[in-house]
């Protein structure tokens, strides 16, 4: 198996007001969007998730072997497929951590 190297992707809200003021449907697509991040996570391929608190990005770095299976990955996330998020894939070093 190839080594995986990590990528970012950065989340930026469609419509102004999605993070304080979410639809029903888009709250459920949002739920969507948690969920295959936590699985992600549970597979050891999620490195780090979360919006800031300003409501306007949010960032996913995770690893990937290709920058194809990396799009791939942000491309299947709900968020992004159903169109509630733009997101912008960049390669990504991890080069500080902290450990709790």
């Amino acid at each position: 198996m190839a080594k995986s190297s990590a990528f970012i992707y950065v989340l930026r809200p469609s419509r102004e007001g999605l993070a304080d003021a979410p639809t029903p449907e888009e709250e459920a697509r949002l739920e969507e969007h948690f969920q295959y991040l936590r699985s992600r996570l549970e597979e050891g391929r999620l490195i780090l998730a979360g919006p800031c608190l300003d409501g306007m990005l949010g960032v996913v770095v995770f690893r990937a072997e290709t920058e194809e299976a990396a799009r791939a990955f942000m491309d299947s996330d709900p968020a992004v497929r159903y169109g509630l998020m733009t997101a912008e894939l960049h390669p990504f070093r991890v080069s500080l951590v902290e450990r709790g």
